[in-house]
């Protein structure tokens, strides 16, 4: 038999958060338990090994304009990639990047569409921007060009108000995600405040993206409802720069989001608290800069969510929930090598020694 040549991966990797193997095999593309017969190690490498980070809200394809030039969104791959960053959930673009499927250097991206607001009730140029009567035609237009999920942006500022407010009445959001499911699409929600969620939770929304306005009231609802939350905290850091630039127009808003953001970490801790999925997101290619996963995951420890439940909501918690495999036989190798115990600080995910993508070592 011929010799097949092979990356051997060789330290402690990390299964799970309490399964650790001391080795493991890339045949292939992908990973094997047992050593291939007649391999020859053509490359070895050695650390703690986790399955590729998880940023669970980004958006690829998309910058604080708009849609950019396929360059650009490259550029906005690669940096994730560096940062070990491979499976990305784009949790809503105006850019097609389906090109992406077919490059095996990029990570994997999980689509939501294109987000769907209410008319003149979000940033220019993001979103479809419709009225009530035409929410489920959007909702299903998207739910079939997605990958299984849909985002609404249940939440926006409201001019007459000066404040946020909720862009869908109840009625409206029932039908849509009801739509959703039945085309086997999950749906999020873009909410900044309060008065949203409970709507969205009633009529069945299977997850809320950054989730600050979250309250004794409702922290109870979503943990019998299961419903996850993606809190972006490395964004709600810059709410207090977003007020300071409203406060002459709006000051009900501005005060409105620098409360939300004094209370983040407690929002977050109470979440975990109650048992609500909390998973990691960085809410890159708006404002934000790609390649902040570590960042998020050191976030979410700030909040007093325990290091390897952090690190989980990065790895391996956040693969299964959005039904991608992680260092499991017969997976795809893409899996990221540290220095030294992630479990033990998360600060080193900030620092991958080796990336390796679909079996190749490319970072």
């Amino acid at each position: 038999m011929s010799e097949r040549a092979v990356l051997h991966v060789k330290g402690r990797i990390l299964v799970g958060p309490d399964e650790v193997r001391d080795e493991l095999w890339v045949v292939d593309g992908r990973i094997s338990y047992d050593r291939p017969v007649g391999a020859r190690d053509v490359r070895a490498v050695d650390g703690w090994v986790l399955p590729g980070l998880v940023d669970a809200h980004c958006h690829v394809g998309l910058d604080r304009h708009g849609a950019v030039p396929q360059g650009v969104a490259e550029k906005q791959a690669l940096t994730d990639r560096a940062a070990g960053a491979l499976l990305l959930r784009d949790a809503g673009s105006p850019s097609d990047t389906r090109w992406t499927d077919d490059r095996n250097d990029l990570p994997k991206i999980i689509r939501a569409g294109r987000h769907i607001a209410r008319t003149r009730r979000y940033i220019r140029g993001y979103a479809w921007e419709v009225e009530p009567d035409d929410l489920v035609a959007y909702v299903a237009q998207e739910a079939r060009r997605g990958d299984g999920w849909v985002k609404l942006v249940g939440d926006w500022i409201d001019r007459d108000l000066g404040d946020l407010s909720a862009c869908w009445p109840r009625g409206a959001v029932e039908a849509a995600i009801a739509e959703a499911h039945r085309l086997g699409a999950r749906v999020t929600a873009h909410c900044f405040a309060e008065d949203s969620l409970r709507d969205l939770v009633e009529a069945g929304i299977d997850c809320v993206e950054h989730a600050t306005g979250l309250t004794d009231d409702t922290i109870p609802l979503f943990a019998e409802r299961g419903v996850a939350i993606v809190p972006t905290l490395v964004n709600i850091a810059t709410f207090p720069a977003l007020a300071d630039g409203g406060e002459s127009r709006f000051p009900r808003w501005s005060a409105h989001m620098r409360r939300l953001h004094e209370r983040r970490y407690d929002t977050v801790r109470s979440a975990h608290d109650a048992g609500i999925p909390v998973f990691v997101g960085t809410d890159a290619g708006g404002t934000l800069p790609h390649g902040l996963a570590a960042d998020e995951v050191a976030e979410l420890t700030k909040a007093g969510i325990p290091p390897v439940e952090a690190l989980a909501a990065g790895t391996w918690a956040a693969r299964k929930w959005l039904g991608r495999p992680g260092l499991e036989e017969g997976a795809p190798a893409d899996l990221v090598v540290y220095g030294t115990d992630p479990r033990a600080d998360v600060r080193v995910l900030a620092d991958p020694r080796r990336v390796v993508l679909n079996g190749r070592v490319v970072g």
